[in-house]
């Protein structure tokens, strides 16, 4: 009888999912889909009428904001166990378009600027909770760094067009959580969620040169799913 069940024992570790041998050394390889959304925050009637321009006349208001839309776009990361429950991972991704547009004040009509090309690279530090389980919730923290690749945008005031620009690269902290389901194979199924906190100062060249017209908080909600391997 002992022997039968020593022989059982012996076969339920042999038949073991793979996903219960994360060590360190591991890397996981994601593919995500990943939707950014902008929370954004502006004060650009504010600004600009302190830089000694008109905000009323630019914009159409003094209360004037800028606003960014949203994209979603593919993404890969590269994660690198250090210990069974500490993990780096470095998330790269394509340039992240988005539509930016003044919003004047109640009753008036958005006028839109063009859009902004953006290149997030983001490195976190992460903590695993259970690394030998199907479902392994994870926090992380780090830093991102936001490049304007394309940062062109333009305010048609009257008959005039004005070149606006925002600062080309700006650094920003990152919170994140989520979870793998680790599936046999060392297959994975993820879902993740980052806060960026970043700014830019944005300027435009109303005939002057460009002076700062807003200091502009974007601090997008990243949201992020897809399949991954552990190698």
């Amino acid at each position: 009888m002992k022997k039968s069940l020593l022989v059982l024992a012996l076969a339920a570790v042999t038949a073991a999912p793979s996903f219960a041998m994360a060590e360190a050394g591991d890397i996981v390889v994601r593919l995500r889909a990943t939707h950014v959304s902008p929370n954004e925050s502006s004060s650009l009637g504010s600004t600009t009428t302190a830089a000694g321009l008109p905000a009323a006349v630019l914009y159409g208001s003094p209360n004037a904001e800028l606003k960014v839309g949203n994209n979603t776009i593919p993404e890969i990361d590269f994660s690198y166990y250090i210990t069974k429950n500490i993990a780096a991972e470095l998330i790269l991704a394509v340039g992240t378009r988005h539509d930016v547009s003044i919003t004047p004040g109640t009753g008036a009509v958005a006028a839109n600027l063009g859009s902004v090309n953006l290149l997030p690279p983001t490195l976190t530090a992460q903590w695993h909770f259970m690394p030998d389980t199907m479902f392994d919730p994870y926090v992380g923290a780090g830093a991102a760094f936001v490049l304007g690749m394309d940062r062109s945008l333009t305010a048609q005031v009257g008959p005039n067009a004005l070149p606006i620009r925002i600062e080309r690269s700006n650094f920003g902290a990152v919170l994140q959580g989520g979870f793998d389901i680790n599936l046999q194979d060392k297959w994975l199924v993820n879902f993740d969620v980052k806060k960026v906190w970043v700014k830019t100062d944005v300027t435009l060249d109303a005939g002057a040169g460009f002076q700062k017209i807003d200091n502009l908080h974007i601090d997008p909600w990243v949201v992020s799913i897809g399949i991954g391997k552990k190698f």
